[in-house]
């Protein structure tokens, strides 16, 4: 088992660190395929995969990876111009279905299935986006620093001095002490790594500052998402949310803190460079 985990945890690095070096249409098929997975297994959780509101989540979702195509050449425009329609097409369409349908729908069903589409398409295209923005091949790796990066300097720190618990039900073996380290310690990393590229960096005034904050602040983002995850799977009793990763579970598994800190390192990295 812990072999199986290894492996295809060393596979699934290998696509997603060559997708995003690669970037362009690469990088866009990698996240419209872990999009469509990734709401499949979510609407799946509350058995929509097959309803009326779960094709509408499909549906926008294939209208959102084709305008990312469209606007191949400065796929900024989407977010400006083609993710807030979308979104209140879909709640349009999620609607009417709730309407026309009444009572086979229940307003929760609804909610959850627009909640979908915002929670997977719209922010795991942030990689794509942030990819995109001035400096976007090296702001990106952020993504991955906060997320991941996190994720190793909390367990770690957890272990050698975690004590006190944190006031959440969700992760009972998840401490203050892994928690902060966590923050601490994709703050450090996103600080080296700023000094690093910091000479082949024009957006940003001083990289290795922001890299650092964006890193500490993502970090936090992606402990939520973490256990964001860990509830709605608790919600529905899931142990996984699918089976396509071996040894690590569903594209939800894997990407979950990464949905949380994709947006915020796109939002911070417009500020950043405003």
């Amino acid at each position: 088992m812990f072999l199986t985990r290894l492996l295809s945890g060393i596979v699934l690095m290998a696509i997603t660190i060559g997708c995003v070096c690669f970037g362009s249409v690469p990088l866009l098929l990698f996240v419209a395929f872990a999009s469509f997975v990734g709401v499949f297994e979510l609407l799946r959780a509350y058995k929509l995969h097959k309803s009326m509101p779960g094709m509408a989540v499909y549906l926008l979702t294939a209208v959102y990876e084709g305008c990312l195509f469209y606007y191949l050449g400065n796929p900024l425009q989407v977010y400006h111009y083609i993710v807030m329609p979308l979104v209140v097409v879909l709640l349009l369409l999620l609607m009417a279905e709730y309407v026309i349908a009444y009572p086979k729908y229940r307003i929760e069903q609804i909610g959850f299935s627009f909640l979908s589409f915002v929670y997977v398409p719209v922010f795991l295209s942030m990689i794509y986006l942030v990819r995109a923005v001035n400096d976007g091949f090296y702001a990106v790796w952020l993504i991955f620093i906060a997320a991941w990066g996190s994720d190793t300097c909390a367990y770690c720190v957890g272990k050698l001095i975690g004590k006190h618990k944190i006031p959440s039900k969700l992760s009972p073996n998840k401490t203050i002490e892994g928690c902060v380290g966590g923050i601490a310690g994709a703050a450090l990393i996103g600080f080296i790594y700023g000094m690093f590229v910091k000479d082949q960096m024009s957006a940003f005034a001083y990289p290795q500052v922001t890299f650092a904050i964006m890193g500490g602040i993502g970090s936090l983002i992606a402990q939520i998402g973490d256990l964001a995850a860990s509830a709605v799977k608790r919600n529905f009793e899931l142990k996984d949310y699918g089976t396509l990763i071996p040894g690590h579970g569903g594209i939800m598994d894997r990407f979950d803190s990464i949905l949380f800190t994709a947006p915020v390192v796109f939002l911070l990295c417009l500020l950043g460079t405003m």
